[in-house]
């Protein structure tokens, strides 16, 4: 039987969207558990999609650790200013070393992962998410496609990491396709994004590859796909696939327990295959264009025990 929140999920646009409108009273009280799970559908839904799929113990973790992440990399969409982004991110960072005291501060998110990381999250899994983003603070460009994998591979893995700890699964095949996933999906994330980066002036793409492939970087900043963009587009996204396929090899040395952690691994390979369909046009309005059957596609890639 259909889980009824896929049921839900597949409505017709105007019930969804009436539902939509069916927001929490002001004067209710929203507890942190669903703080931390509207903040994650908001703008993390596809993940938001897996985490639903994951077993009952490990969701109210993944949740917090997921909104955690959703919060760190909203620092650098609310701000141009680099020093502002900084403090921003010092503030999360001392949080977390509150969280690991015993002492979280009295925020939704905080308070979730504080009983998340008593599941045994390592401190140093959660302190990349912040670091890496801190690094990359005033990049734009990535110099090669290697650095492209590094960032991917320090803002997506770790939570991966974090979700197999939480779970206690320790196993040095699963913690190798986590990486793999993490870069996978990152380095698409990366494609996905760049529309809506180069808003900002940030294209967030291998220079090494942009200039192998000819590319102007005005046209891209104009918005405009041609044939160098999206011959540099599919070997970025070429990358990704071959990340995915390495871990998709591990299966068989993976415990079956981390299978559902490991979701997102379909959601990379239904978003490149979206963009193989349009020719890796990143601006074509059909590749941004949200899969409506995506809940039960991962629910029977759940059903089939894969990822």
């Amino acid at each position: 039987m259909v889980p009824s929140w896929i049921v839900m999920t597949l409505q017709l646009p105007l019930k969804i969207h009436h539902c939509r409108q069916l927001s929490v009273s002001k004067t209710e009280p929203v507890s942190p558990g669903k703080y931390c799970v509207s903040l994650v559908k908001k703008y993390d839904n596809e993940n938001f999609l897996c985490t639903l799929l994951l077993p009952k113990d490990l969701q109210s973790s993944a949740f917090a650790v997921r909104a955690f992440n959703v919060e760190i990399a909203n620092v650098l969409g609310r701000t141009k200013e680099s020093q502002i982004a900084l403090m921003r991110l010092k503030f999360w960072e001392d949080a977390l070393d509150k969280i690991f005291l015993d002492a979280p501060p009295q925020q939704p998110v905080t308070i979730e992962l504080a009983k998340a990381v008593k599941k045994g999250i390592n401190k140093r899994t959660l302190k990349r998410l912040i670091s890496s983003r801190a690094e990359n603070l005033k990049l734009s460009l990535f110099p090669n496609l290697a650095s492209m994998e590094d960032y991917a591979e320090n803002t997506v893995s770790p939570i991966l990491y974090a979700l197999l700890e939480a779970s206690g699964i320790k196993n040095v095949h699963a913690d190798h396709a986590a990486s793999h996933i993490g870069k996978a999906q990152g380095i698409f994330n990366l494609i996905r994004g760049l529309p809506f980066n180069i808003q900002s002036g940030q294209l967030y793409l291998p220079q090494d590859i942009l200039v192998k492939n000819k590319v102007v970087q005005e046209n891209i900043l104009r918005g405009k796909s041609n044939k160098p963009l999206q011959d540099a587009i599919f070997e970025i996204a070429s990358r990704a696939k071959q990340h995915l396929d390495k871990a998709r090899n591990l299966t068989s040395s993976v415990p079956k327990e981390a299978y559902p952690i490991f979701l997102p691994a379909f959601t990379v390979e239904s978003n490149l295959e979206n963009l193989r369909l349009v020719d890796f046009d990143v601006f074509s309005p059909k590749f941004q264009k949200k899969d409506g059957l995506l809940p039960l596609k991962l629910y029977w890639k759940k059903f089939l025990h894969k990822y």
